[in-house]
């Protein structure tokens, strides 16, 4: 991982995307459905792309949208569709093209109140709002979000019924169906003009602001925040939730100071990545640069995604790392949430920090371990089987404080407001229970790396089996376990992981890219983290060669 000279510094008016430039393209591209760059693809979260390279324009958009109302046909889904949209140029119009084939087709759909922005929690939240207590006429909704990726991004997730991110089998589905209509010239497509479509018997106006806000008490302790009177500090980082938190900071009555109100395309406020290119990453300290810099003025400040469905801590020590805090956030939780079921498991990655099965063991609770995506928590959230979903890219949500569910997906927002919490009732920070944490059960060192891959090596490594792995030993160790499969739910890794008593790496090929990632954590030191490395590369490389 090089890093550009301009990580972590202001970005300069060089990187800044043309935004008229970007939505031209999204109106004048014209995909080829025969050429798989260009195709509809849904990845761990949805569709993808950018209109300047033909892989997210209004063609995609259209036909994903009328495959959503063809599913739902045929799920007998009949109920509102909740539809919500981040702060991405490409959001926007995406959401205008969308419109029109839901209004075309007869869906009821449910618009955000003065067209205001939409986190991805706030349409979660929606749905399973209104479908508690039904069992006809189901609302489902859709999310316009490329999440925190750069600003020439689109993206377009579909949630169904149960709230969260959509199932394998779901978006197989609608991904084929919208190829066809792509084939096809988007023959098939039904649509009508936007403002006929705004003015629609069935075109609605939803207000998500508050009734999440109003709704947020269930969730999180906001008297003991409000008794401890901490100085708090966000930056939404130009999202979603812009407005969401200065009503928060008014309905709690919160010393809450947002420090950056700004919505702008460009993201011109944004600090640059590690790789010299704008991303709204609140887990990277490269582009959290402007709330770190400010981390003296709070007791614990935190930030989110574009589409708030990531959480960045800050204190006065600094950026406190995603798995470092998921593992701090589940062991205040189940220690201080009664009403939960006594069996609700603790909800993990695979590539998720080792601190966090430690964490859960000594909580005495079972952990339900899965591959990477958020999906595979969105059940057990559901019925309370999980207290908690985390990953380890700083997504996570968690159950009401009485034990019900409050989002089937990631939701920034309330691990946001946790930090919070945890600070006012234990006084001491996140940063602080981490300290606390680790000389009780040991310091993870941690990295990823990339190395090359071609698509047939990449292949091989989705599909190794354990018993192709010869090493008896890593990194000085025996190995205990070599997985292909999530212990949680039986599920493909899509590559291996192995285990040792202090350590661990796990192997994945990644899905737009020539290359392979290495996840490796020890609780050693850093001489072993990169000893686990660097035997991880030879015997993925033994192994797909």
């Amino acid at each position: 991982m090089t890093l550009s000279p301009l990580a972590g510094k202001l970005a300069p008016a060089s990187v800044l995307v043309d935004i008229p430039r970007l939505l031209t393209a999204y109106y004048t591209g014209r995909p080829d459905a025969a050429v798989a760059a260009q195709r509809v693809a849904f990845g761990t979260s949805g569709h993808r792309g950018s209109s300047f390279d033909l892989s997210f324009n209004e063609y995609h958009v259209l036909a994903i949208t009328q495959a959503i109302c063809l599913y739902r046909q045929e799920k007998g889904i009949d109920g509102p569709l909740f539809i919500g949209a981040d702060t991405h140029a490409l959001s926007a119009p995406a959401a205008a093209s969308a419109l029109e084939v839901l209004a075309a087709n007869g869906v009821q759909v449910a618009l955000s109140k003065d067209d205001e922005y939409t986190p991805t929690p706030a349409v979660s939240h929606a749905i399973l709002c209104y479908n508690r207590g039904r069992q006809q006429g189901l609302a489902d909704g859709i999310v316009i979000t490329p999440s925190h990726n750069p600003p020439q991004s689109g993206g377009f997730k579909y949630n169904p019924p149960n709230g969260g991110p959509a199932d394998s089998d779901v978006t197989k589905w609608v991904e084929a169906k919208a190829n066809e209509l792509l084939a096809a010239g988007l023959a098939g497509v039904k649509r009508m003009d936007y403002q006929q479509a705004l003015k629609a018997p069935t075109t609605h106006r939803h207000d998500y602001v508050t009734s999440y806000v109003n709704d947020l008490e269930s969730v999180i302790d906001f008297e003991v925040i409000r008794g401890a009177n901490l100085r708090l500090g966000v930056d939404p980082l130009g999202g979603a939730g812009v407005r969401y938190w200065s009503a928060i900071a008014e309905r709690y009555q919160l010393n809450l100071e947002v420090v950056n109100t700004e919505v702008d395309p460009t993201f011109r406020f944004m600090t640059v990545d590690w790789d010299g290119q704008i991303r709204m990453d609140p887990s990277s300290p490269h582009a959290m640069q402007g709330l770190i810099g400010l981390r003296e003025r709070f007791d614990v400040a935190f930030a989110c995604d574009p589409d708030h469905d990531r959480h960045g801590i800050v204190t006065p020590d600094g950026l406190l790392q995603p798995n470092n805090y998921l593992a701090v956030a589940i062991d205040y939780l189940y220690r201080n949430r009664p009403q939960w079921r006594s069996d609700a498991a603790v909800g993990k990655t695979v590539v998720s920090s080792g601190l966090i099965d430690r964490v859960t063991q000594g909580l005495g609770r079972a952990l339900y371990e899965v591959p990477v995506g958020f999906k595979f928590f969105a059940q057990g959230l559901f019925d309370g089987s999980l207290g908690f979903g985390g990953e380890e890219s700083a997504g996570a949500s968690f159950l009401r404080r009485d034990g019900s569910v409050w989002a089937t997906d990631k939701d920034g927002l309330i691990p946001a407001l946790l930090a919070a919490e945890m600070t006012a009732r234990t006084g001491r920070n996140p940063s602080q229970i981490y300290a606390d944490l680790t000389a009780k059960l040991g310091k993870p060192y941690a990295t990823r790396v990339e190395a090359k891959a071609d698509a047939r090596q990449k292949a091989l490594l989705s599909k190794l089996a354990p018993e192709q792995v010869k090493s008896t030993e890593l990194a000085g160790e025996p190995i205990e376990q070599i997985l292909s499969h999530a212990p949680g739910n039986g599920q493909a890794i899509g590559g291996l992981k192995v285990m040792t008593a202090n350590g661990w790496f796990a192997a994945r090929p990644s899905g737009t890219e020539d290359i392979y990632k290495i996840y490796a954590e020890s609780f050693i030191d850093e001489a072993h983290l990169a000893r686990l490395v660097q035997e991880a590369q030879v015997l993925v490389d033994a192994a797909i060669a």
